[in-house]
């Protein structure tokens, strides 16, 4: 296990970079703590498995460096980093059995026959594949082939960091859970330093401790779930984090007042005037419809029934917004009445969350 350290980091494919937008990661500086267990989250082509194949040694940063427990690694091979690494699509050996294909790295490595016994048979029973252990590789199928790769990574105790490259995309959705739950357990046990890379959400805040969120090469935000969800520094993170996603709205911010249109927004705090693109944000569910004609007048253009709650979406000035109704709640039609929890609400200017000056937290 390792401390994992991340110095003025940048990388561009391209062999002479020149501008910012050269650079598929732009500058990072993030510390990864031993023994943690992080998500890396964003949407595809944002930087996530550039940064990961970064970490383990596969490519070479532009510029930056990388730190295991302080020691320099940056220009070091993979195998000096002693890390495990488990890919998007899998990679067996397709002549070995499943029980030769989880041993080989400890084979590799010289370790006891009768450890190698009494490991593979644990990672076995992990990912489901104990009754399947003598059979060969070739003839499982792709999501079998993926949880053999998931049990190679998972079956050395002494890496300094396990890497995961979207895991479960050909895994089926209900062993999904299964395996996440599993490799929770599994950090539990044993304390790996865990990277998971994922587009899902679901997948990045039930699997982590702590989630780094990407958005076109950089790091907006790292944080726990309950940070995300309730003070997301970035417009991005709002709006990617939460089914549905936070609700922004461009405004004029005018100490504890936004304006839209004609229309006044009382804010949870106060702001001096902030420069740039301002932006005001907040969850639906922090949204609440009202008889008050003070509020914000919307249409109400669709309902849609997800169980446990109601997602009610309105339109207001050109805007879609967003609230959910706890079940049981009366549904609302046509021309309502909508308004804002002032403490719920976020303030942004050119994407990034401003601090209030005076008040409570926004």
């Amino acid at each position: 296990m390792a401390r994992i350290e991340l110095k003025d980091l940048a990388h561009s494919y391209l062999p002479k970079p020149g501008g910012e937008d050269d650079f598929a990661l732009k500058t990072i500086d993030l510390d990864w703590d031993d023994g943690g267990a992080y998500a890396l989250l964003g949407a595809s082509g944002c930087g996530k498995s550039t940064l990961l194949n970064i970490i383990s040694g596969l490519l070479e940063p532009t510029r930056g460096q990388i730190l295991f427990d302080g020691a320099d690694m940056t220009h070091a091979p993979t195998t000096a980093r002693n890390i495990a690494q488990v890919f998007q699509f899998p990679v067996v050996y397709d002549t070995m059995t499943v029980r030769d294909n989880l041993a080989f790295p400890l084979r590799n490595r010289g370790m006891q026959a009768s450890y190698i016994k009494d490991r593979v048979q644990q990672i076995a029973q992990m990912i489901g594949m104990d009754s399947q252990l003598s059979r060969k590789a070739r003839g499982l199928t792709a999501d079998e082939k993926q949880k053999i790769s998931l049990g190679r990574g998972m079956v050395r105790e002494d890496v300094n960091a396990i890497l995961f490259d979207e895991p479960l995309t050909v895994i089926d959705p209900h062993m999904k859970w299964e395996l996440r739950t599993q490799l929770k357990q599994l950090h539990r046990e044993f304390g790996h330093t865990m990277i998971y890379v994922t587009h899902d959400q679901t997948e990045a805040l039930t699997f982590a401790d702590k989630v780094v969120v990407m958005h076109d090469g950089r790091v907006v935000q790292l944080g726990t779930p309950e940070e995300l969800f309730e003070r997301p520094e970035h417009t991005f993170v709002g709006y990617f984090i939460g089914s549905p996603g936070m609700n922004l709205l461009d405004a004029k911010i005018d100490g504890n007042m936004a304006t839209i249109g004609s229309h006044q927004i009382p804010l949870g705090a106060g702001y001096k005037s902030p420069e740039g693109h301002t932006q005001i944000g907040i969850r639906p569910e922090f949204v609440t419809f009202t008889t008050d004609a003070s509020g914000l007048p919307v249409q109400v253009t669709q309902v849609e029934d997800v169980g446990r709650h109601r997602i009610v979406r309105v339109g207001f000035e050109g805007n879609t917004l967003c609230a959910v109704l706890p079940e049981g709640t009366p549904l609302p039609e046509g021309t309502q009445h909508i308004a804002f929890m002032p403490e719920q609400i976020g303030v942004f200017a050119n994407d990034w969350r401003v601090t209030p000056q005076t008040g409570g937290a926004s």
